[in-house]
């Protein structure tokens, strides 16, 4: 299994004084006889226990997660592989690289810059067989690309508060979910909190989501946002939850008033907890192009991004638009998602993804 994060382990508790022994010993998890009720609370907060937790498959390993990587960014590889079949390296192959980059969405500032590095590389390295070229601009990307490698720490706050930001059908939801199943495999408690709450069915793909990975969710009705993530993050703190996730309704950066809804979120969960969110992550298509990197400076100027969750590459996305936000705007990209299946989401390295999308 792989580890997506690092936990920090709690401080140990003082030693208490020994207590009369327990009549019964009680197991870490009770399984109920009967289907869990709805615990009540104070309207209009609605919270859903969890049921027992299920033991998650194992994890595939990395190698496989890499083929299906490559396969996603097959398209983009292709275009830009026959670029180096020639027979010498010469300004029509720079011509012809420098058109491929721009039509795999990796921006004009971006390519400039690749141009530039792989030809010091070339020179630096007297090489003179074009298909040597390709690893070398592999080695150019994965260098680019290595500042946005970062994981995802979990434990210097208890609870660790993550809002999720991101347009409608970027596949917020659905990270949220497989970002759940991570965070669960490796040991942390979370609660979900259903701040989108005037999607239709967003409250009901959530809860799906909370049952499949055995979590507990908060939900209100047609409420304010705000409100439920102020609910959540006080929910967390009370029950020792390791990771609340908040999220939030899906909205285009040019819906200004929408976006200011959204800081509204983050101001309401700070007066839960002053320290929090402790992450804000925006959830991003990877088949939007250079849009997605518009997407990356909106949310970024409106919540302070810390970091990003790449989905969809395992259809028409062209991938090159890392390079273009690793260039431009570079924030950190935690995950990469290629398939809807929970261990389709994996944290992202620049390496790897510079070798898929060379292939």
């Amino acid at each position: 299994m792989f580890s997506f994060f690092r936990k920090k382990p709690p401080t140990p508790p003082e030693p208490a004084p020994a207590a009369p022994a327990p009549t019964t010993t009680a197991a870490p998890v009770v399984a109920p006889q009967a289907p869990t009720p709805v615990v009540a609370a104070p309207a209009p907060l609605v919270v859903v226990p969890a049921p027992v937790p299920v033991a998650p498959p194992a994890a595939e390993p990395r190698k496989g997660w890499l083929d299906k990587l490559k396969a996603g960014l097959r398209k983009t590889g292709s275009s830009i592989a026959t670029v180096f079949t020639g027979t010498q390296i010469d300004d029509a192959l720079y011509e012809e690289l420098e058109t491929a980059l721009l039509m795999a969405d990796t921006g004009v500032k971006a390519t400039e810059h690749l141009l530039a590095d792989l030809k010091k590389r070339v020179k630096d390295s007297k090489t003179t067989d074009p298909a040597a070229v390709k690893g070398l601009l592999a080695e150019s990307i994965a260098e680019l690309l290595a500042p946005l490698q970062k994981r995802l720490v979990i434990g210097e706050h208890k609870p660790t508060v993550i809002m999720v930001a991101g347009v409608n059908g970027a596949g917020k939801t659905t990270s949220i979910g497989k970002l759940t199943r991570h965070l669960a495999n490796e040991g942390a408690t979370v609660l979900l909190a259903a701040a989108d709450t005037f999607r239709a069915a967003a409250r009901e793909q959530l809860a799906v989501w909370a049952d499949r990975n055995t979590v507990e969710i908060i939900t209100q009705e047609g409420g304010d946002p705000a409100a439920v993530s102020f609910d959540a993050v006080t929910a967390g703190k009370a029950r020792g939850r390791d990771v609340v996730l908040v999220d939030t309704a899906g909205r285009l950066p040019t819906q200004l008033h929408l976006m200011e809804e959204l800081k509204k979120i983050k101001r309401v969960v700070q007066k839960a907890d002053p320290s929090s969110p402790h992450e804000v992550l925006l959830v991003i298509d990877g088949n939007t192009g250079q849009n997605a990197l518009m997407q990356v400076k909106a949310f970024d100027e409106a919540l302070g991004l810390t970091g990003l969750v790449i989905t969809k590459l395992d259809g028409t996305a062209k991938g090159g638009v890392i390079c273009a936000i690793a260039r431009e705007r570079p924030v950190p990209i935690y995950f990469i998602g290629v398939g809807e299946k929970l261990e389709d989401l994996e944290t992202f390295d620049a390496k790897e993804f510079a070798q898929a999308l060379l292939n």
